[in-house]
């Protein structure tokens, strides 16, 4: 019975021995590919194959073929680049750049860029072109006309990308600024600005205030000269008629007033009026 044990086993020993080995075999041939990449093989006899495999599990010749594994999907950089503008200004530009290899390029973007193409490329290009397009702007021009010049750059600089496999989704200037004396120069011409428009509207309030003296003098004297032609046509009669509207204008205001007395004209006794 022991004998039968040790042979039974040996046997169950052999198959998971066996199947073990066959998994090991088996599992050098797949490679997986995850999902929003693809997979470009290098044959040890034939060199870079020019298929490209798509997401999912894939077959290979063991020790002969290596799967190169690429992510296909959209990622940021960001390239910070220290340029100068055409009126000689220290200009610090960072471009955000979305980036992705095309797919059916994979195997010439690695025979001539290798897996780090986006390192080999993107900053140089990048550089240049930002100093190329910067320099076509005066300082001032970059602040007011920012869209263009990152418009002007995301042209070049996709071509450019183009032509070597690499598809550029987005590009974006995020930091723009300038050196200090040119911030100090701006900041001065801010206050120059402030000062002049205040300027302004004091000499647009004096002026109104000039106008509006001029026009109370016109009045007045329209009133002067409107008075004098009535004094020469109504003679003394107009001077009489204003004494005794200012004299019942008194003798209203003293009717209100308590413990007033009074005098009349051709009397010696004081009267006094009853208060109502």
């Amino acid at each position: 019975f022991d004998s039968m044990a040790a042979r039974l086993l040996n046997r169950v020993a052999a198959v998971g021995f066996g199947i073990a080995a066959t998994g090991a075999i088996v599992n050098t041939t797949l490679y997986t590919v995850p999902g929003g990449h693809r997979a470009v093989i290098f044959d040890r006899l034939s060199g870079v194959l020019p298929t490209v495999s798509g997401e999912g599990t894939h077959f290979l010749i063991p020790a002969l073929q290596r799967p190169i594994i690429y992510d296909c999907r959209s990622r940021p950089r960001n390239i910070p680049v220290q340029t100068g503008s055409k009126d000689l200004q220290t200009v610090d530009i960072t471009l955000r750049i979305l980036f992705r290899p095309q797919a059916e390029k994979l195997p010439t973007i690695y025979q001539n860029l290798g897996e780090d193409y986006d390192e080999r490329i993107l900053p140089s290009f990048t550089t240049e072109i930002l100093k190329a397009v910067v320099a076509q702007f005066d300082a001032s021009d970059l602040i007011t006309q920012r869209e263009v010049v990152s418009q002007r750059v995301s042209e070049i600089l996709t071509d450019r990308c183009s032509r070597f496999g690499v598809i550029l989704d987005d590009i974006s200037i995020t930091h723009l600024t300038f050196g200090r004396e040119f911030t100090h120069a701006v900041e001065q011409k801010q206050v120059a600005q402030q000062e002049a428009e205040k300027a302004r509207f004091m000499v647009e309030k004096a002026e109104q205030s000039k106008q509006a003296a001029i026009i109370t003098a016109e009045g007045d004297s329209r009133a002067a000269e409107l008075l004098s032609t009535a004094f020469l046509e109504a003679g003394d009669g107009l001077i009489e008629l204003r004494k005794i509207e200012a004299a019942e204008d008194i003798a209203t205001q003293l009717s209100r007033s308590r413990n007033v007395t009074y005098l009349p004209s051709g009397q010696n006794v004081l009267l006094t009026m009853p208060s109502s």
